[in-house]
């Protein structure tokens, strides 16, 4: 097995106020691994998202990623420009909200192709092409690359935040509710759609959501937490079929007599 992509160390944050965010989390994530993470609100998994994607800093503990042709780098000991590099490159982020990846004043191609710039891209027949043939892949109309976000539906803007992420061939993926707010039948869809792109280009990624049919589809390994502790973790099947931990217990079982 490759050497790990992503490192957690014991990350915890307390928030002003000694509120506790997360607390005490270790993981190794692996090249084309997906982690899930569930837990009902306020279980501290958007702040450990956070954590891991350089938002915030933890309170205790670290967080190191494999920097091409540098090996395992604390996240916060990089410079400010360094990660925010990260973030244009070896990095993306799905947001629940897709108006807050996308340029909602910048067309669908627009969008699509200033991600490919950022990894060095510079012929406009080029950018024009990936962003055609990135549209098509997220089910996109490609007659539709110079029209404006605000003109697509919900489900049809997180299809072009995904491809606007995928074009550029990151290694790690963030995503955060990435089907929150949509109609299940477009949840549906997109989870599909995702999980194809995902496992194609051999992404790894940590989803963080309270849906548990979304990590049943997207993730290999999943954790479950509460009040900002992880309380159980391992294989999501096993997780899920057999789950050993109380809060686990009553996750699937709320699911099941929904």
């Amino acid at each position: 097995m490759n050497g790990a992509l992503l490192q957690a160390a014991a990350v915890g944050h307390i928030y002003n106020g000694g509120q506790v965010g997360c607390e005490d989390v270790s993981f190794e994530l692996y090249p084309g691994e997906i982690l899930g993470v569930v837990g009902e609100s306020g279980s501290g998994k958007s702040t450990l998202l956070a954590c891991l994607s350089g938002i915030i800093r933890p309170t205790s503990g670290n967080v190191r990623f494999d920097v091409a042709g540098q090996g395992l780098k604390d996240v916060f000991g990089l410079s400010e420009p360094e990660r925010r590099m990260l973030m244009r490159t070896d990095w993306g982020v799905v947001h629940q909200n897709p108006r807050d990846g996308l340029r909602m004043a910048v067309s669908a191609g627009g969008n699509v192709g200033e991600r490919m710039m950022n990894v060095g891209a510079r012929r406009y027949d080029d950018i024009r092409g990936a962003a055609v043939d990135w549209l098509e892949r997220v089910e996109i109309d490609p007659e539709r690359i110079d029209q404006l976000p605000r003109t697509f539906s919900g489900g049809m803007q997180q299809r072009v935040q995904i491809a606007r992420i995928l074009v550029s061939k990151p290694r790690l993926v963030f995503m955060d509710e990435p089907t929150g707010g949509l109609d299940v039948s477009v949840q549906a869809r997109l989870l599909d759609l995702l999980r194809g792109l995902v496992r194609d280009l051999g992404v790894a990624a940590v989803v963080v959501t309270h849906d548990l049919a979304v990590v049943r589809l997207l993730s290999d390994r999943l954790m479950v937490m509460r009040h900002g502790r992880v309380v159980e973790a391992g294989l999501t099947d096993q997780v899920l079929d057999d789950p050993q931990h109380p809060y686990s217990q009553l996750l699937v079982s709320s699911v099941l007599q929904a």
